[in-house]
């Protein structure tokens, strides 16, 4: 039997996101137990150029609904970006999971070859499916969580690899 698209996708993002998820407990309760005002973390960004914090966990989240949505031709939904604390942040990732999880594998069902087009401001991006979920997704949302993951190391929030890897 072959790995499918969903096998390969929606289970590692599912993960991940209960990785990250687990990071902010962390933080929060460095947060409170070392007297830091959690907006500094929420706010910092690693170069100006950058996004903050709450940012990165919005755009991964966002990767992973988008996934979900387009590999099976639903719609993707709208969730508003208004998270300002840990717990808000926890709870759209609990919101991209449970997201994710809503979908059966068979709805995935040739998904590798169907065309997924995101319009940008300045392009439209056409991809196969394996293209955007292998070539785009992966790419985008390791990229936002490890950025996340970085703000967090560098404000001196004591998490390591196995927190990253969910291990």
């Amino acid at each position: 039997m072959s790995l499918t698209i969903y096998q390969a996708t929606v289970p590692a993002l599912v993960h991940s996101l209960g990785a990250l998820s687990k990071i902010l407990d962390k933080a929060a309760a460095q947060c409170a137990a070392r007297k830091i005002d959690p907006s500094v973390l929420l706010t910092y960004r690693l170069a100006p150029d950058m996004f903050p914090f709450t940012r990165q966990i919005q755009i991964v989240t966002d990767q992973a609904k988008g996934l979900a949505a387009r590999l099976t031709g639903a719609e993707v939904p709208s969730w508003p970006d208004t998270e300002a604390s840990f717990d808000e942040l926890k709870t759209r990732i609990a919101k991209a999971v449970d997201y994710l999880q809503s979908f059966k594998p068979e709805q995935f069902e040739g998904a590798e070859a169907r065309e997924v087009v995101l319009k940008t401001p300045s392009a439209e991006l056409k991809f196969t499916g394996a293209e955007y979920a292998f070539g785009f997704v992966f790419s985008n949302f390791y990229f936002h969580a490890a950025t996340a993951y970085n703000i967090l190391r560098h404000n001196g929030i004591e998490i390591g690899k196995r927190d990253f890897l969910g291990a």
